[in-house]
């Protein structure tokens, strides 16, 4: 049966104050205590998020296959990840650090070294912006487009962690200006970061078989590379214990002799696969709560 899709419109939950608070709390707190106070606060949170809930329910039981109670306890385990996920970033904004291993960072290296632009793929599975935070490009700067409706302590205090690198944020504009920018960066050689999972209000999406079904993908991404002619990875950040994160790189290509158009989206096909095959060593770290299948 065929799900009603709607935009997720998501942003860092609380407010500032208590987002300032928490920056502050962590600074002399370990990460085992706010996961302990968050184990109890996550029921409390799916009684109020209870469409997201029912998006997570079908996301276990119809596409990766679990039984009913099996797939009531994912979506427990699930949110309870993510609130992990949420306090690891406000963490690292209080200077905590975090161990990082790495599944093709030759292919990463190789490819910053080289003279092209490259286009880094990300997705609201895992904690992509802490790589933001661990990794230092060398050769090249990194445009990251980021969302602008997140809370000005969050936005300082990525700026802030950004000072010392090779990273630069660009905010999604309504004039769709972001678009240039990123465009003119890939010229120029940089690398630029963009979610490959949402279609932000977009008529330009392409459907992929992911997971089982049909779901759309925003074509955005991949024309850019496809159009500038640059290569593509995949970057997935993976929590997989209180202090360690895996960060798996995979390249996302297509047949340099097809139409442009069918390049595009032969890309957004590979992309949503290994998308999957990541889903499948960490389902409880897919964190779009709305319905995303078609």
């Amino acid at each position: 049966m065929p799900y009603a899709h709607e935009q997720w419109k998501g942003n860092t939950g609380g407010t500032p104050w208590m987002q300032r608070t928490l920056v502050r709390w962590f600074r002399h707190t370990p990460l085992v205590v706010p996961y302990f106070c968050m184990g109890w606060m996550v029921p409390f949170y799916m009684f109020r998020n209870r469409g997201g809930c029912r998006a997570s329910y079908r996301y276990f039981r119809h596409r990766l296959g679990r039984r009913p109670w099996q797939a009531l306890s994912d979506v427990y385990a699930q949110h309870f990840r993510f609130g992990q996920v949420i306090v690891d970033r406000f963490a690292m904004f209080a200077g905590q650090t975090f161990q990082f291993e790495f599944e093709g960072k030759e292919l990463l290296d190789q490819l910053e070294q080289g003279e092209p632009g490259l286009m880094l793929l990300s997705s609201h599975v895992g904690n992509y912006e802490l790589s933001g935070y661990s990794m230092r490009p060398r050769q090249k700067w990194l445009y990251a487009l980021v969302f602008q409706g997140e809370t000005e302590t969050v936005m300082e205090q990525r700026r802030r962690m950004f000072e010392a690198t090779h990273v630069r944020m660009v905010p999604v504009s309504d004039d769709m200006s972001h678009v240039y920018t990123l465009s003119t960066q890939l010229a120029e050689g940089n690398i630029v970061s963009m979610p490959a999972d949402r279609v932000f209000g977009s008529p330009r999406s392409v459907e992929c078989d992911f997971l089982g079904a049909r779901a759309r993908f925003p074509l955005g991404p991949f024309a850019l590379a496809v159009q500038r002619e640059v290569p593509a990875l995949a970057l997935f950040v993976m929590k997989e214990s209180v202090r360690r994160y895996r960060i798996v790189v995979r390249p996302v290509e297509a047949d340099a002799l097809l139409p442009r158009r069918q390049r595009m989206e032969q890309m957004a096909q590979h992309f949503a696969d290994e998308m999957g095959q990541i889903l499948h060593r960490y389902p409880h770290q897919w964190f779009n709560f709305y319905e995303f299948w078609q």
